[in-house]
Order: structure tokens, then sequence, then C-alpha cells
């Protein structure tokens, strides 16, 4: 079968089916013959959903679908007030889902942003003229010798993990919402971080203060950092649906990741707010290094096991990760 061939014959009645859910919301406005419509779009739509989960690897177009199917169901059988189930929803399904159908774009910006940083690590550790190039040599030594450890302790605990947490969900939005702009400048704030970490790891390192700047990035960085590749990876993939929309619209292309990117956000932010808590808290604290090192690895571990064991639990029961869905799969079965 043509799946090109074959959205393009069904595209019309999904747009129909669409208008008459939103509709469905003033029923009184509805005639007669509309609403025998909308039940029978529905029917044909689910199962149109059902080909297309069995041919098709565009996890946006089922996603968009699988939402239409969803809401055009709740307005045929009538659907009750979810209240707590969609933010049980969102941690269980709609989040982890979102960042799991991701996860190579995430694991390929976080490879070439790791390297990145260690080449320019590496290039100003070997290279004399760099290394007295970039940074002043006075700078460097004020850096190896107090600048950099005292960033963790010159403001109280509390306030300095809301000022953290601030800047650091303000950075992920805007490497997400930047997206729309092919990309372009969500690459940049890669590149600036990426740049930034390998600079101050060069330096410390060249001053002999390698263990220092490990052993006060890693504890809050290693989920920080992880956050952050995520965030990137969405504002990339959200610039790359515009350029390569698969055999949807544009603009249904960049909507359906528009939808993802909201979900992923939300998350992002409550995941940078533990790492906040650590890098106020524990990054500067009295523990020994392995015991802080070691709270961090335990907080990364918990946010990657949680993508992927709610996120691929997730996708095999076929559900979506758009945020307007509320019913899981077993709500899709194709009406007969």
């Amino acid at each position: 079968m043509d799946l090109d061939a074959y959205v393009a014959v069904h595209r019309p009645e999904w747009i129909r089916l669409g208008r008459l859910v939103d509709r469905a919301g003033r029923p009184g406005r509805m005639a007669a013959a509309e609403l025998d419509e909308l039940v029978e779009l529905y029917q044909r739509t689910a199962t149109h959903l059902s080909v297309i989960r069995t041919r098709s690897y565009d996890t946006s177009l089922v996603d968009d679908l699988t939402n239409l199917v969803s809401r055009s169901r709740a307005a045929v059988t009538g659907a009750p007030d979810p209240g707590w189930h969609v933010v049980g929803r969102f941690f269980t399904i709609t989040f982890p889902l979102a960042v799991w159908q991701r996860r190579w774009w995430v694991l390929a910006t976080a490879g070439g942003s790791l390297l990145l940083a260690l080449a320019i690590g590496l290039w100003i550790v070997g290279d004399d003229e760099a290394r007295a190039g970039i940074v002043p040599p006075g700078a460097v030594a004020d850096l190896c010798r107090s600048d950099f450890a005292s960033y963790y302790t010159e403001h109280p605990a509390s306030s300095f993990a809301s000022q953290v947490w601030t800047n650091n969900a303000w950075v992920s939005a805007t490497a997400v919402a930047a997206g729309v702009l092919l990309g372009l400048p969500t690459l940049l704030v890669l590149l600036v971080n990426a740049v930034n970490t390998g600079i101050v790891g060069g330096y410390m390192a060249s001053c002999g203060q390698s263990d220092q700047f490990f052993s006060l990035i890693l504890p809050h960085g290693m989920l920080e950092l992880t956050v952050v590749f995520v965030a990137g990876a969405v504002g990339l993939r959200l610039g790359w649906s515009i350029i390569a929309p698969g055999a949807r619209r544009r603009a249904e292309a960049l909507a359906a990741e528009g939808r993802a990117a909201v979900s992923i956000t939300l998350g992002a932010a409550l995941a940078l707010a533990v790492s906040g808590v650590i890098e106020a808290f524990v990054t500067p604290s009295g523990l020994p290094t392995a015991v802080r090192i070691g709270i961090g690895a335990l907080a990364w571990a918990g946010f990657v096991v949680y993508i992927a064991v709610y996120g691929s639990r997730a996708a095999a029961a076929g559900e979506s990760a758009d945020l307007e869905t509320t019913r899981g799969a077993a709500d899709l079965a194709p009406v007969t």
C-alpha cells in the first residue's frame, strides 16, 4: 500500500472530522445530519488509525490521528471531566513517551555537545597560545584559586536554587521555542553551552584543578545537562518538522511537534527544579565528593530509568504523547 496516497485520500475526512468535533462542543448548533456524519467519520478514522499504525514509522502522524480519534470518541460517547487523571497521565504517559519517542535526537544532541566540549577542553590544555589568548592569565588564576568554587557558595542556598532553576528553565524553554526558526537558534544555544563548559573545564585542568571541576559540576550537572540536551533535541526536531514534514503538511507537522514541545518543556522544568536543589544544597556541601556525585548519579539514573520504563511501556501500548489526549489506547480500537 502506498502510505502517502492513503494519507492524501483520507486527509479531507480527518479535517472534516476535526471541524465536527469542534462543533460538537455546541451540540445545540449541530444538525442531525452532522451528528450522524460525526459518528460515521469517527468510525472510519479509527479504522484509518489502525491501518496507519501497522504501516507507518511517522510517530507524529500516528499521534495526530490518535488525538483526533480520542477527541471524536469523547464527542460521540460523552466524556466526564478527567480531573486528576490528566495529571497522572502526564507523568506516566505524555511526558515520558514524548521524550522516549525523541530519544535518538536526544542521544545525538548529547553526543555532539559532549564531544565538542571535550575537544575544546583538550585544545586549551594542549595549546599554550590558545590558552593564553582566550582568557587573561590573571583571570585564569582567579578561576582556579577561588572563582569556580565560590560560584556555588556566594549566595544563600534557597535563593541560589531558585536563581539556578529560573535560569536553566529559561534556557531550556528558549532552546525549545527557538526550534520554530528552523532550529538554528537552538543550535546556537547548544553551541554556547558546550563551548563554555569546554573552556572552563580546560582551564581548570590546565592548572591542575580538574578534580575540583568534576567534583563540583557532576552532582547537579548530570541531570541538568541531560535535560538541556532533551530541550535542545526537541527544538531541533521542531525545526526539522518544518524542513521535512513527511506525509503531513508543514502546519500540521509544526502543530504536532509544538504540542509535544509544550509537554516536554513542562516536564523539563520539574526535572530542572530537582537539579537546582542539588546544585544549591548538595554540590557546595561538606559531604565527601563520592557521596555528592553519588546523589547526582542517583537523580540522573532515576530520570533516565523513569523515561525508559514509562516511555517504552506507553509506546508498546500504542499511547499518544499528545497533550490533548486523555484516553488510553483501549479507547482507540476500530469501530465496526
